[in-house]
C-alpha cells in the first residue's frame, strides 16, 4: 500500500504469495498501480504518488484480509474517488465499527451494513482533518487505518493505544521518510507529506513461525533453527508466554533488515508447565493464541488466560473454536467471556472443525502430531491466506500432517 502511493520504485524481497498478500496486491493493480513481480518472492511497485491513485472499475475484493479491509479503509477515505471494499463470507462478517467511528471523526465517509459489517461504501472527495483518538481496544490494523488517512488529513493525526501493539506500519512510514511521532504512546503523523520508495526486505512472519516452534516443543528430542524470523518487540509476545512455561526458546544472530528486528530461533523439546499468563503481554501476541491454547493443553497443570476477548472477533470465534476442537480431542477447557481455563492432558484422536480460519486449523494439526490417534481438521482450505505450503514445512521438520483430498 505505501509503495504504491510512494514517489518512486518500492522493491519488495522476502514477499509472501499467501492468499491475503495476493487481494491486497491486486486491489492496488485495480487501483491503477503497475506492480511487477519478477520473482515468486519479489515486487517491483512503480508508486504513483499520493494523489496519484485511480477509481477502481469494481468493488475491491480484499478475501480473508482482515488487516487489508481496515487499512484500505483508512487510505481509500482519503482519495478523490469512491470506492467498495468487500470480502469472502467470514470478513464480510467482521465488525468495521472500530474504523469507521474514527476515520468518520476525520470527515471520511463510509457507509457499511446494518450490524457495521462489510461491504464497505468509501466515498470520495472529502477533505480530511486530523485529529487525535484514543483507542478503546488495542488494535493495530485501526491505529495503521486512522495513521493511513492522516497522510491525507489537514494538521497532525494521532493515536493513543491501550496496550502496546505491534508497530510495523510506523516503522514502514519511517523508511519511507514519513516522521512518526510518539510522545510518551501518543503516536502522530502529520498530513500532506510525500512517501518516499524504497528497497523492503520482508523478515520471515512469527506468527507462521510460532506453528514450527509449537511442534518443536512437543516434540521428542528435537533441536531446531528457524532463520531470519523478524522479532520485532511488538510480536514477540508468544515467545515470552512460551518461556514463561519453561520452553526452551532462544535468539540467535541478532540483526536489522531495515527497521525491523530479525533472529535465528533455536527450539528445543520442552515439558511446559501451565500457569497465569500475564494480561499485559495479550496485545503482543494476539494472533499466537491459537498456538498457546495448544502449548496450555500439553503442559502440567491449568493455564489461565485472561483479556482475550478480542479473539472472538477474529476470522473465527478463536476462543470458542479452540474449546470446541481441544474438548473433543480429550482436553477439559473452562471458557470465560473474554478467556478460559486449560487443563493440561494428553490429546486423543478425533475430526475437528476450524470454522475456516488458517490460525485455528494449523494449530489443531500441530496437536495432532502429538494425539494418540489419528485427528482430521475440517475446512482447512484458509490456511493459504497466510502459509502456503504449510504441510511441506511441517513435513520438513518429521511431522506428519498431509492434506485430505477436497480438504
Amino acid at each position: 500500500m505505501l509503495g504504491s502511493i510512494a514517489t518512486g520504485q518500492t522493491e519488495v524481497s522476502g514477499f509472501l504469495a499467501g492468499e491475503d498478500c495476493l487481494a491486497t496486491l491486486a486491489a492496488m493493480r485495480d487501483l491503477g498501480v503497475t506492480i511487477r513481480q519478477p520473482g515468486a518472492t519479489e515486487m517491483l511497485i512503480d508508486g504513483v504518488g499520493l494523489r496519484g491513485l485511480q477509481a477502481p472499475v469494481a468493488d475491491l475484493d480484499l478475501g480473508n484480509s482482515g488487516t487489508a479491509m481496515r487499512l484500505m479503509a483508512g487510505l481509500l477515505s482519503g482519495q478523490s474517488f469512491s470506492s467498495v471494499l468487500t470480502g469472502d463470507a467470514s470478513l464480510n462478517g467482521r465488525p468495521m465499527g472500530r474504523i469507521i467511528k474514527p476515520l468518520t471523526r476525520m470527515g471520511a465517509a463510509i457507509e457499511s451494513d446494518c450490524d457495521g459489517t462489510p461491504p464497505l461504501q468509501v466515498s470520495g472527495g472529502l477533505k480530511l482533518q486530523g485529529i487525535h483518538y484514543d483507542l478503546p481496544v488495542a488494535s493495530a490494523q485501526v491505529k495503521s487505518a486512522i495513521l493511513l488517512a492522516g497522510l491525507y488529513a489537514q494538521g497532525t493525526t494521532s493515536v493513543s493505544e491501550p496496550a502496546v501493539t505491534r508497530d510495523h506500519t510506523e516503522r514502514m512510514l519511517a523508511s519511507m521518510g514519513i516522521p512518526v511521532a510518539n510522545n510518551d504512546g501518543r503516536i502522530g503523523v502529520v498530513g500532506g507529506q510525500q512517501v518516499q520508495g524504497c528497497a523492503v526486505k520482508v523478515p520471515s512472519d512469527l506468527s507462521s513461525a510460532a506453528f514450527v516452534i509449537l511442534a518443536a516443543l512437543l516434540a521428542e528430542s528435537t533441536d531446531i533453527l528457524i532463520r531470519s524470523v523478524g522479532v520485532n518487540p511488538t510480536r514477540t509476545g508468544v515467545i515470552t508466554i512460551l518461556q514463561g512455561m519453561g520452553a526452551d526458546i532462544s535468539l540467535e544472530n541478532p540483526q536489522l533488515l531495515g527497521q525491523e528486528p530479525v533472529a535465528d530461533i533455536r527450539v528445543r523439546s520442552s515439558r511446559l508447565q501451565g500457569g497465569p499468563v500475564d494480561p499485559a503481554l495479550v496485545s503482543l501476541a494476539i494472533d499466537e493464541f491459537p498456538v498457546l491454547f495448544v502449548a496450555a493443553a500439553a503442559a502440567n497443570g491449568n493455564t489461565e488466560f485472561s483479556g482475550i476477548g478480542e479473539l472472538r472477533v477474529k476470522e473465527s470465534d478463536r476462543i470458542a473454536a479452540m474449546s470446541e476442537g481441544l474438548r473433543k480431542l480429550g482436553i477439559v477447557i473452562e471458557e470465560t467471556a473474554d478467556g478460559a481455563v486449560v487443563q493440561g492432558g494428553r490429546f486423543s484422536g478425533g475430526t475437528v472443525d476450524c470454522y475456516g480460519d488458517h490460525r485455528i486449523a494449523m494449530s489443531l494439526a500441530i496437536a495432532g502430531t502429538v494425539a494418540s490417534d489419528e485427528v482430521i481438521v475440517q475446512d482447512v482450505a484458509a490456511v493459504e491466506t497466510s502459509f502456503p505450503g504449510f504441510s511441506d514445512c511441517m513435513a520438513s521438520i518429521g511431522a506428519d500432517i498431509r492434506p485430505m483430498p477436497d480438504s
